[in-house]
């Protein structure tokens, strides 16, 4: 039975992984930048979810709803304010705009979850379940709101595998991260494909934060941990592989469930960084990494 358990609460935390990991992957695939911000925004969208949810009693869709908007604002606000005027200044080498940017990106995110914890405290909150209720699947009780996590998650997946492989604006996100150039050499403008990835990303990260929060809950203090995790499922995947990142989020999530019902919740993250070392020194590039 405890099988079975790790075997349901594995796949719903792994798939909450892999849609947090492919907005990740998706930002630096078609824009090279690792937004180190990312568990921030995240966790302002769970907690504008709760806030609104709570404060106005406009329920969990609502509130997720502004959650999502929240982190869409805060996405924008990233590659207007931080990200863009490093890759346009003339005073940084372009060498060096990288690490720039990761510096930005990493402080932006500091900034955020220091702003969320003088606002609403450090203290852990729950979004209120998207579907109350339990379904039992093989004998295992199981929350509908976990079950719906899993479902939402692979829902926007899949709607994102089929903007990007069935419209011509997807097809340019495509484009955009394998030839940039060639691909302003065809009319297209690259400002325009960015602003359309960051706010791919922002809806994205909007619901992973959201069903986090109402799935196992979120403080200001996660932040720095839902970056991390994010950062090793690209890494374990292949940095800009999509569906590298797919099945490291899984051998993550599933990594994870099985030392805290096993060994200790307190440890969990553990074992998925002794494999993330692992993976750097035998294969770099990731599982289906490219460079």
């Amino acid at each position: 039975m405890q099988a079975l358990q790790i075997l349901i609460d594995g796949f719903a935390i792994s798939s909450l992984y892999a849609l947090g990991a492919t907005g990740f992957t998706l930002m630096f695939g078609v824009s090279g930048v690792l937004n180190l911000s990312h568990g921030a925004i995240m966790v302002v969208a769970a907690v504008i979810a709760w806030w609104v949810a709570g404060t106005y009693g406009t329920g969990p869709y609502i509130g997720g709803a502004a959650g999502i908007a929240a982190a869409l604002a805060c996405a924008f606000f990233t590659y207007r304010v931080i990200v863009r005027p490093i890759q346009n200044s003339g005073a940084i080498p372009r060498e060096e705009k990288e690490i720039f940017v990761l510096t930005g990106t990493l402080l932006w995110g500091i900034m955020l979850q220091e702003a969320v914890a003088y606002v609403f405290t450090d203290n852990p909150k729950t979004v209120p379940p998207l579907l109350d209720g339990v379904v039992s699947i093989l004998g295992v009780r199981t929350p509908w709101n976990e079950v719906l996590t899993a479902g939402v998650s692979w829902l926007a997946i899949g709607l994102l595998y089929l903007l990007v492989n069935r419209t011509r604006t997807g097809k340019s996100l495509l484009a955009a991260s394998m030839n940039p150039r060639g691909l302003t050499l065809l009319g297209f403008e690259l400002s325009r494909i960015y602003v359309l990835v960051w706010a791919i990303y922002g809806v994205l990260t909007g619901i992973a934060g959201v069903l986090l929060g109402a799935f196992l809950g979120v403080s200001s203090t996660n932040a720095g941990t839902l970056t991390a995790s994010a950062f090793s499922i690209v890494v374990l995947g292949g940095l800009g592989s999509v569906s590298g990142s797919l099945i490291a989020a899984y051998v993550v999530g599933y990594l994870e469930t099985v030392t805290a019902y096993l060994v200790n919740p307190s440890i969990r993250t553990v074992p998925v960084l002794l494999l993330l070392v692992i993976v750097v020194y035998v294969r770099p590039q990731g599982l289906l990494g490219r460079r």
